[in-house]
């Protein structure tokens, strides 16, 4: 395909050796549809769609033609999935290339449902429009939120039925990430017990996300100690705005540190730390409350892949890593009351912060009280004022977070405009989420446009939205699916 696009593809990860991955092309469709495109990401990405017409744009976001200078790829990786260790792949996804910004950022660009690979496992290889639609919204709301994550440039409909519980609309989801290298990358590595494609993948993984350590003397180490930091702030961020990852195997956990693969995914409303709305999540394994717990236990397995490279001496490179993976409770639990001041408005520390921040989230797990639009409430948003926080226990612990607000020359300026820095006042609401995908399967995306503009931004107060803001007022039991 002629470059018109601005197409600045550099490959490196393809010219990795033949362990890393599989050379392989997308799988013709029938009738590619291109459904949408994120023009405010082509343009960060300096693409530029305008002089391409709507036949060919399909047709390249279905993979039925490739850019110039695209080498398209299945990469290995292997994954504890639900706790059981499985050798993996991409079985339903093509890395087309790297492309390279003005700015020289690099970035991967992926087909997710672009058909059958050497990893997909007895799979079809395809996915279905509503999972790449619903990736979309929730991939775009979170990037919103300021929380790191993968991007959707575009979805497609293949014009092919998939067949799952019922025969689905055929869909393919461009997504853009800083790369698919993850945890479960490392492990496939390091289940083959060859001690020099593993340094090959750690140099790799160094010299594209963390430069820095280049010159370390102890690069896995280092590397560990860093990953330890950034999961410690992703999982935090997804605490801070209620957001339920649903499938947090080691296979989606990135090197990057963003957020990845939004399969059975939500975002909490009535706060309950037990929430799960993963059809698959029968014992709640990663419930909102394990988040936490889950991201050390990844961790812990990333740190066992690294031991050959962190010391010669096995028990050495054991006691390095293990006294590494400890200091993650202590981590995480100051990262996260930090996040929960800037909730609350709370400047500096006190002694008696962690007691305030549990009586108010054991109030309203008791109340089943929304988690994001009581933090609203407190913010003075006159859209919140509901008669739940005329409660006694309520209002009691409202006049000892006040007499808090009082501590290191604060004041309601200063207060507020730290709330507003952590508090979304809107999110994707569960039910408005799936109205806007049961219109896009009858092809109309006014509700789905919609949705997405208004999601542009969370943090700002915009007129006539309202019906965004409220929980879901049935008492149907919400539940997300995979969509594999």
């Amino acid at each position: 395909m002629k470059n018109t696009i601005n197409w600045n593809f550099d490959n490196s990860y393809s010219r990795l050796s033949n362990v890393f991955k599989e050379h392989i092309e997308p799988v013709a469709v029938k009738n590619p549809e291109l459904v949408l495109v994120n023009q405010d990401l082509a343009k960060e990405l300096n693409l530029d769609f305008t002089k391409i017409n709507k036949s060919d744009l399909s047709a390249l976001f279905c993979g039925n033609i490739l850019p110039e200078g695209s080498n398209a790829i299945a990469q290995a990786y292997a994954g504890h999935q639900f706790g059981h260790f499985t050798m993996l792949g991409d079985g339903r996804a093509v890395l087309i290339g790297e492309h390279l910004t003005n700015s020289n950022k690099r970035y991967d660009i992926q087909f997710k449902g672009s058909g059958k690979t050497a990893f997909s496992r007895n799979g079809d290889g395809r996915a279905a429009l509503g999972p790449m639609l619903r990736e979309y919204i929730i991939s775009e709301a979170m990037h919103n939120l300021d929380i790191p994550s993968t991007r959707s440039l575009a979805v497609a409909k293949t014009g092919e039925k998939i067949m799952r519980e019922n025969p689905l609309q055929g869909a393919i989801l461009t997504r853009v990430a800083s790369s698919h290298i993850r945890v479960g990358t490392f492990q496939y590595v390091a289940a083959r017990d060859k001690k020099n494609e593993l340094e090959t993948l750690l140099d790799y993984v160094v010299k594209r996300h963390y430069p820095s350590l280049d010159n370390s003397k102890n690069k896995a180490l280092d590397l560990l100690e860093t990953l330890i930091d950034k999961q410690i702030d992703l999982v935090v961020n997804w605490m801070r705005v209620g957001f339920i990852h649903g499938v947090m195997n080691t296979d989606n956990m990135t090197i990057s540190g963003e957020t990845i693969d939004y399969g059975p995914c939500a975002f909490m409303d009535r706060y309950d730390p037990k929430t799960v709305f993963s059809s698959i999540d029968k014992m709640g394994r990663y419930a909102y409350c394990n988040q936490p717990a889950i991201t050390k236990w990844n961790l812990s397995r990333f740190a066992e892949c690294l031991i050959r490279l962190i010391d010669k001496n096995e028990k050495e490179a054991i006691k390095s890593a293990t006294k590494l993976i400890d200091t993650f409770g202590e981590k995480y639990e100051e990262k996260w009351l930090n996040m929960m001041r800037k909730k609350l408005g709370l400047l500096g520390t006190d002694n008696k912060d962690k007691f305030l921040i549990v009586d108010l989230l054991t109030w309203m797990h008791q109340n089943k009280v929304d988690y994001t639009n009581t933090f609203c409430h407190l913010m003075n948003l006159k859209e919140y004022d509901d008669k739940i926080y005329n409660d006694n226990n309520f209002r009691n612990w409202k006049k000892n977070w006040q007499e808090r607000l009082k501590l290191n020359d604060n004041n309601p300026k200063k207060y507020i405009k730290l709330m507003r820095s952590a508090n979304p006042i809107v999110i994707p609401r569960n039910h408005k989420v799936e109205e806007s995908l049961e219109n896009a399967y009858d092809n109309n995306f006014e509700s789905f446009n919609k949705l997405l503009e208004i999601l542009k931004k969370p943090y700002t107060q915009q007129d006539n939205i309202s019906e965004y803001l409220k929980m879901d007022s049935s008492s149907k039991e919400y539940k997300t699916f995979c969509g594999t």
